[in-house]
């Protein structure tokens, strides 16, 4: 079976102050929010996150507009 995993360093987790980027479609904005001590992500098996850092791995695929159940 498929899962996710996050390895996470509690004694250095800690969150910067959140911030509002203006970098989505039709002057769209979004709020990001960094945070440390993600000493790594696993998404479907690919590592995406390595030391608080984005490793450039995107496995997911965009889901647009309504979902039906089949």
């Amino acid at each position: 079976m498929r899962a996710d995993l996050n390895l996470i360093d509690y004694d250095a987790l800690s969150f910067a102050l959140p911030r509002m980027a203006f970098d989505l479609p039709a002057d769209g904005r979004r709020l990001i929010q960094r945070a440390r001590g993600y000493r790594a992500t696993f998404a479907g098996g690919v590592q995406t996150v390595a030391d608080d850092a984005f490793a450039g791995a995107l496995p997911g695929r965009l889901i647009r507009g309504p979902q039906h159940s089949a």
